[in-house]
């Protein structure tokens, strides 16, 4: 099997983003202000965050011709009661399709196939349950459609996502190029799936237009698509997980990358077995160079493949459904440019459910969702070890959603080497509706640390409202043995308002060469209520955690720049009454951090804080 490095994305996705830079940074140049002849002053961050908007005003067009699935022989089915899980581990009752329920994978393709060929359009699922047993594909101007009560089931058989992908690697089955938490693989392919194509939609009617990817449903032998992520009860299957180590792997990288010299291998290694795992060894390939096409996963592997996932798509539409049970991350565009995610309600509690994960994309806009995640509502990424090639993620804004549960709202990383910049979000409402039994952990997030790397820069957000604060309960991390961060010192796992980690997880990483930039960041705006408890109305653990880089972690053979974060403004905020009052900020390797007018416990801050490592 081959797969020519050319391929791997279409190369004119360059040239679109270049457009896409081009086109918002026109529109924002020359914007200045001032009073006496001459001067100029900066630009109002917000007028560019509205020339981004603008780009979305213009809906996508479709050829005003359907193709309805029930034409090319799909059959609705029957559905039954399950017991399974409805969040990771949390049992309750499902619905699936009743054993006898036929397969519409192929009449939905050939539906698709029929749009394209004609020209485009919209291939109509209508109301009714469908079983799909393989990936829905889309293709260039064709909006795949969910009429009004259709509720599509994927299967939750994962031999069912190894049919029919176009590169076939025997024993592993038919993979399709994927991408799997900042890195490049072949994998099962996602349920919903689209390849260098222009002009997409993914809709739905309303939020009983429901996708469906039976996440925590049991298969015959009682495994579930959650139980990959390694969690499982003690029993003979427990090695089929991501973080159990695969006896597929070689038992040394040089077998896979013989250049390696002796030291860098094992230090790719580490001191242990660990990097045997699946969810490790995909890092390890990237640091080793091995090229994506022997970087092989399917069958006999354990990482589970994301619900959406579009690579290097230009003018993408995602609106006006549900989706349920995501077996991995719910959303996943990378390398795109012009991606809209409108009114969409995402509701995955499993394990790793991100609601929305763009990844190296270009003109990115959130308007109107809401979030039930397992995981982060909104993770932006842009590539991991040495997966950068698609470069940052950039010109992105988030407004009118509300998230009621997650790690984090919104989050930036930790998968960041390629950098993100020039990231908004306005008028948000953190809803936190599940405190007292899930709360959501933190709701400003970035996550790095001196492996996952890259920049943030240029990142404001305004006017948001958390009326149930967030999580009253530390989440402490465990720093690197010797690291000056004492354990279970900090809590970025959970507990504040802002978090900035840039320690996040060192110890998942072997290899620590590049240390994060952070930069530029300016928050406004936020309201935190306070929620009930034995001592009292509390909002949070803390408000505000600035964790910058941790020059120990660094084991690179060259001396390497650590700078401090830096250039944070928080203005007109009130941050309730934080559990931790006697220390309502954590501050490490941090410089100029501008508070202004801000209320923490009831009290008005004005002050700049720096910390020097």
């Amino acid at each position: 099997m081959r797969i020519k490095q050319g391929k791997i994305i279409d190369t004119r996705r360059r040239s679109l983003l270049r457009a896409a830079s081009a086109s918002v940074a026109g529109l924002t140049a020359g914007c200045h202000t001032g009073g006496q002849a001459g001067a100029v002053t900066a630009p109002d961050p917000w007028l560019r965050a509205q020339a981004i908007v603008d780009r979305f005003r213009q809906p996508l067009t479709f050829p005003q011709r359907d193709f309805s699935i029930t034409d090319h022989g799909a059959r609705p089915c029957k559905v039954v009661p399950v017991d399974g899980y409805v969040a990771h581990h949390e049992p309750g009752k499902l619905t699936t399709p009743a054993p006898d329920a036929p397969d519409c994978y192929h009449a939905i393709a050939a539906s698709i196939a029929a749009c394209s060929a004609a020209g485009g359009g919209r291939v109509l699922i209508p109301a009714g349950n469908w079983l799909v047993k393989g990936p829905i594909v889309l293709k260039s101007n064709v909006n795949v459609h969910l009429a009004s009560g259709a509720h599509v089931y994927f299967s939750n058989d994962p031999e069912d996502f190894i049919k029919y992908g176009e590169h076939d690697c025997g024993a592993n089955g038919r993979l399709t190029l994927s991408r799997w938490q900042g890195n490049d693989c072949l994998n099962h392919s996602p349920l919903v799936y689209a390849y260098g194509q222009d002009n997409i939609a993914l809709t739905g009617e309303d939020w009983t237009s429901i996708l469906d990817g039976q996440g925590g449903v049991p298969r015959a032998n009682g495994d579930t698509w959650w139980d990959w992520k390694g969690k499982r009860k003690p029993g003979a299957r427990q090695h089929e997980a991501q973080t159990a180590v695969n006896p597929r792997t070689p038992a040394s990288i040089r077998e896979v990358a013989p250049g390696l010299d002796a030291a860098r291998a094992a230090l790719l290694e580490g001191g242990n077995d660990k990097w045997r795992t699946d969810e490790a060894w995909l890092p390890t390939l990237s640091e080793a160079g091995v090229p994506v096409a022997r970087r092989v996963f399917g069958r006999g592997h354990y990482l589970r493949p994301c619900m959406v996932e579009f690579i290097g798509c230009s003018n993408v539409l995602l609106q006006g459904y549900q989706l349920n049970g995501a077996p991995f991350w719910q959303h996943h565009p990378v390398n795109c440019s012009k991606v809209e995610i409108r009114g969409v309600h995402m509701d995955s509690l499993g394990p790793n459910s991100d609601g929305f994960d763009p990844e190296a994309c270009d003109t990115v806009l959130v308007d109107g969702c809401t979030f039930n995640s397992g995981d982060d509502c909104i993770a932006i990424k842009a590539g991991k070890n040495r997966d950068t090639r698609f470069g940052p993620t950039r010109n992105v804004v988030i407004q009118r959603c509300v998230m009621n549960s997650g790690h984090g709202g919104v989050t930036l990383g930790s998968e960041m080497a390629g950098g993100i910049e020039h990231v908004y979000a306005q008028d948000i409402e953190f809803r936190n509706t599940h405190w007292a039994t899930d709360p959501l952990n933190t709701a400003i997030r970035l996550k790095t640390n001196m492996n996952r790397g890259g920049f943030l820069r240029h990142f404001y957000v305004r006017n948001v409202t958390m009326p149930n604060g967030v999580n009253l309960k530390p989440q402490f991390y465990k720093p690197l043995p010797g690291s000056p961060i004492a354990p279970k010192s900090v809590a970025p796992g959970a507990g504040a308002v802002i978090t900035f980690d840039c320690d996040y997880a060192p110890n998942a990483d072997n290899l620590r060469t590049r240390p994060p930039v952070v930069e530029h960041i300016h928050i406004s705006g936020v309201r935190v209520g306070n929620v009930p408890t034995a001592a009292g109305p509390r909002s949070c653990y803390q408000a505000m955690l600035f964790l910058g880089p941790v020059g120990f972690d660094y084991n690179g053979s060259e001396a390497a720049e650590i700078l401090p974060i830096r250039d944070v403004t928080i203005t007109d905020c009130d941050f309730g009454t934080p559990v931790n009052a006697e220390q309502p900020w954590y501050l490490y390797n941090v410089r100029d951090v501008r508070l202004r007018n801000v209320r923490i416990g009831g009290k008005v801050i004005d002050t700049v804080l720096s910390h020097r490592a």
